[in-house]
């Protein structure tokens, strides 16, 4: 039964990517790094989640003499939601809260990429917690769509 949830878990993700590492969703954002940031705090806000800090790498890079194409990483949450998960697994605490990272590969496209749920779940050995997992993927997958169109 939970071969089949994290299958049904990995093809929700997959849906709505253009490409995908294992244990990550990477989507192709129509826009800029910093445009698809500022939507996706957008829409995060919007939908009752905190966003405790967003991260320019590329700005840390420069900050030491370095370049980095744009680099930025968003982290957000919500207790209503990690809580749930860290009652089923304590130690799933250490991949939340949740982060996305919009960033410009070699050739110039921007991507969004976050952690799939269902990589969590395997790799937490979470069990017993279908539907919030459920939850959260179809968040983030809607959260990343709104910010990448």
């Amino acid at each position: 039964m939970r071969y089949l949830w994290l299958v049904f878990l990995a093809a929700v993700g997959l849906s709505t990517t253009a490409a995908a590492a294992e244990g990550m969703v990477d989507v192709k954002s129509l826009h800029g790094v910093s445009a698809t940031a500022e939507k996706l705090e957008t829409v995060l806000k919007a939908k009752g989640m905190t966003v405790f800090n967003r991260i320019s790498h590329s700005e840390g890079a420069a900050s030491v003499g370095k370049t980095l194409r744009p680099t930025e990483l968003i982290l957000f949450g919500n207790p209503k939601v990690g809580t749930p998960l860290m009652q089923c697994v304590q130690r799933v605490a250490i991949d939340l809260p949740q982060k996305a990272l919009i960033w410009e590969d070699e050739e110039g496209a921007v991507w969004l990429s976050y952690n799939d749920p269902a990589y969590l779940a395997e790799r937490h050995s979470i069990e017993g917690c279908e539907e919030v997992l459920k939850k959260v993927s179809g968040a983030l997958a809607t959260f990343a769509k709104v910010a990448t169109e």
